[in-house]
């Protein structure tokens, strides 16, 4: 997806995962088990509709570029990276990408596939216009 603001702008949307209710559908509840920001080994608690409560722990950033968390559960592990890549016109291509492991995970993301899809597409929607309204009219937005 392709989003009209600069990376850095879309980065600071995108990365402050504790206001992603704020902007998306597809998350009711984000709580830091282990204190704000996303850094290696921290741990966030995500409640969706439709969906119990799954704790995320992040296991890779790269400030201003891009991170990945897991959440494990038994026979399985989803794997989510997001990544911010700045364009050359001054726009931000944003990626997210999901990975079903193990034999329930594998069995989870096949049932579950239209679902994710669709919570997939609201987060995108919303970190495109809360980034393009952040562009716009600054930091408060």
């Amino acid at each position: 997806m392709k989003i009209d603001a600069p990376a850095a702008v879309v980065w600071d949307v995108f990365s402050d995962v504790e206001r992603w209710p704020e902007w998306t559908a597809s998350v009711t509840r984000l709580v830091a088990l282990d204190g704000p920001g996303l850094a290696v080994g921290k741990r966030f608690e995500i409640k969706q509709p439709r969906m119990p409560k799954l704790v995320w722990e992040v296991t890779a950033v790269t400030p201003g570029e891009a991170w990945t968390w897991v959440q494990r559960s038994p026979g399985g592990l989803t794997v989510a990276r997001h990544e911010v890549i700045p364009e050359s016109d001054g726009r931000t291509r944003v990626r997210q990408e999901l990975d079903q492991r193990g034999p329930v995970g594998a069995l989870v993301g096949l049932v579950m596939r239209g679902m994710t899809k669709r919570y997939l597409e609201l987060e995108a929607a919303g970190l495109k216009a809360r980034s393009e309204k952040r562009a716009v009219n600054g930091p408060s937005a």
